[in-house]
Formats: structure tokens, C-alpha cells, sequence
């Protein structure tokens, strides 16, 4: 029987036992219904779900709600939008609470003295051109001035099929901010004439990405084996769908049979009651879906599964560090 100190070498075995301890039990939070942008391609707004529940207004009910979420035994609150700055007392509520990683578009600077040490995820959207036509203005122009330098703040730079031999311009351009940078594509979920991807454009972005984790490894946070899910949607010969999707909200969950999941994931609303379907949206196709932070999820949820030989468990344990590092549980 295969086991992971008989997989293992020391060095791999030390870094297995950092993050074997972690035990993350994560949920994600609507902040608001409202942003300060309209983004061609925002599941968040092409789903309706800003229109699925109003808003609580009331600063003390969002104390509340978050003292009840870290007795349901949440130990990271991710917040998305909207765009949750535009309400920097709902994420103060987490924020005193839990460890919190909130998700911008940088427009807005979050107030260090207010919020030391939380983690910022910085939204970028291609190069100007990209964001332009996308968001309506070069949003990175603005953001990178706001958080130049911050050793708590990175960008999740999502790849669009445009961007195709013209990656490290970019990726220069948040080195040269002092910034780290995350990568993903682009779902289209509003089907933008020529940012749908291709099975070729896919295989060539897989090598661009590869190489710009070799070239910037102080900058770029990810791992080859991320790359190879990501732009082939598979993972052990079997495809990303909605029957494999770990980031299903639990109380909707009614998969049969069920896969492995998150344990007691919920995406909750801005009213603190209205559960949304996962991570993303109820109207998404799963099979098109490119959400990182899924198919981060959907292969550390899958360990078992990566026991077979000594690289697929080591391919497991980069995707795990990886996602720690991105939500503050280890260094960078």
C-alpha cells in the first residue's frame, strides 16, 4: 500500500507536513451587489446575482453573521462583490473576525492602518488594451499606483485569448510594481467575440504560462501542474464538470453520488441569508468554467487520488502550497 512517507523523500515529506496542518475551511461572501465597474464578462453581473437578494445594511448584523460563520468553524473568508471596498465597514466585520482575503479591482486603496496584514487580491484583466475593451478603462494604471509595493496585495491576472505571446509585458510590468501576480483564463460567460478559447490557444498559453513561472519565480505564485489543469480542464485523465466541482455551496449540494468537495463550503449573498449555487454562478457551464481557485480546490480535495506515484503527490502538494501562499496560510 502506497503511503505518503513511502512516496516522499525528506524534503518533500517537511513540506507535505506544513501544510498537512492547515485544515482550511473557507466560504465566500458577497460583500455588495454594487461595483464601480462593469467588466464584459463579470459572472457576477452576466448571472444576475446581483439582483438575487438585497443588501443588509445594518453594520451589527454583519457582526453578528460573522461570529455565527466562525462557529460554523470557517477559517478563511474570501470577499467578492461587487466591490467589497466600497464598503470597508462589512469587511472590517470579517476582517476583526477571521482571516479575510478580499478581492478588488484596485481602484479603491484599502487603508493599511485599518486593515494590516489582509491579504488583497488585485483584479487585471489582460493588458490596457484588454481592460480597456472589457472594464471601460485601464484599471491596472490605477491600481498599481494604489498598492506599488505592498507585500500583502497581488494580482490575479486573467488571461484572455488576446494575450497570447504578449503575457510578460505584463507580468514585467506588476515585477517592476514589487507585486506578486497569480494567473487564470478567462471564462467569457458573456461570450465577447474573440476571447472564447481554442484547443490550440489553450496548449500555447500552457507554455507562455510555464515560462513566465520560469523566468519570474520571484513574482509569478503557481506551479506546472496548476498550468496543465487550468488550460486542459483535467486532472488524472478526468474531466472538470459539475459532477467533479468541489466548490459547490454544501446546503444546495445535491449531487448524488457526491464528489469529494470543500467541507461546509458556502457562497453567501449580500442579504447574509441567500446561498448562491458555488463559487462562481448557477448559469455558468461548468465544462467552459476557468475559475483558478476551483481547480486549485478541485485537486486538494483529491489527495487520495494523487497517492499513485511520488510526482502525482508531489504535483498535489505544489497546487496545495500554492493556494496557502495566495490566501496567507504560508509565506510567499
Amino acid at each position: 500500500m502506497q503511503t505518503v512517507s513511502t512516496l516522499l523523500d525528506k524534503d518533500w515529506y517537511e513540506r507535505y507536513k506544513a501544510i498537512s496542518r492547515l485544515n482550511i475551511r473557507s466560504s465566500i461572501y458577497d460583500v455588495t451587489n454594487r461595483c464601480n465597474l462593469r467588466c464584459k464578462g463579470c459572472f457576477f453581473f452576466s448571472s444576475d446575482e446581483h439582483k438575487a437578494a438585497p443588501e443588509e445594511e445594518d453594520p451589527a448584523r454583519w457582526e453578528e453573521f460573522v461570529e455565527r460563520e466562525q462557529k460554523r468553524g470557517v477559517n478563511l473568508a474570501i470577499l467578492i462583490g461587487g466591490e467589497p471596498t466600497l464598503y470597508l465597514d462589512r469587511v472590517e466585520a470579517f476582517y476583526k473576525r477571521l482571516p479575510t482575503y478580499c478581492a478588488t479591482n484596485g481602484l479603491i486603496k484599502i487603508p493599511r492602518d485599518r486593515f494590516p496584514g489582509m491579504m488583497v487580491g488585485i483584479s487585471l484583466w489582460g493588458d490596457e488594451e484588454d481592460e480597456k475593451l472589457l472594464r471601460g478603462k485601464d484599471a491596472f494604471a490605477v491600481s498599481s499606483r494604489n498598492y506599488a509595493g505592498d507585500p500583502d496585495a497581488y494580482y490575479l491576472y486573467t488571461i484572455t485569448p488576446r494575450q497570447l505571446g504578449r503575457t510578460e509585458r505584463v507580468i514585467r510590468k506588476i515585477a517592476d510594481a514589487g507585486l506578486k501576480v497569480h494567473m487564470q483564463l478567462l471564462s467569457n460567460d458573456e461570450g465577447v467575440d474573440g476571447f472564447s478559447w481554442t484547443p490550440s490557444q489553450l496548449s500555447d498559453i500552457r507554455g507562455e504560462m510555464d515560462a513566465m513561472l520560469d523566468r519570474y519565480p520571484e513574482t509569478v505564485i503557481s506551479c506546472r501542474y496548476y498550468h496543465e489543469i487550468i488550460t486542459t480542464g483535467r486532472m488524472l485523465g478526468r474531466p472538470f464538470s459539475w459532477s467533479e466541482c468541489p466548490s459547490v455551496t454544501e446546503p444546495l449540494d445535491n449531487r448524488a453520488p457526491r464528489p469529494k468537495r470543500l467541507i461546509h463550503f458556502i457562497r453567501w449573498a449580500a442579504d447574509l441569508k441567500t446561498m448562491h449555487r458555488c463559487c462562481t454562478s448557477a448559469t455558468r457551464d461548468c465544462t467552459t468554467c476557468k475559475d483558478g481557485a476551483a481547480h486549485m480546490s478541485w485537486v486538494m480535495v483529491n489527495k487520495r487520488a494523487h497517492m499513485r506515484s511520488a510526482k502525482d503527490l508531489q504535483n498535489w502538494i505544489e497546487v496545495y502550497e500554492m493556494f496557502a501562499k495566495l490566501y496567507r496560510f504560508i509565506p510567499w
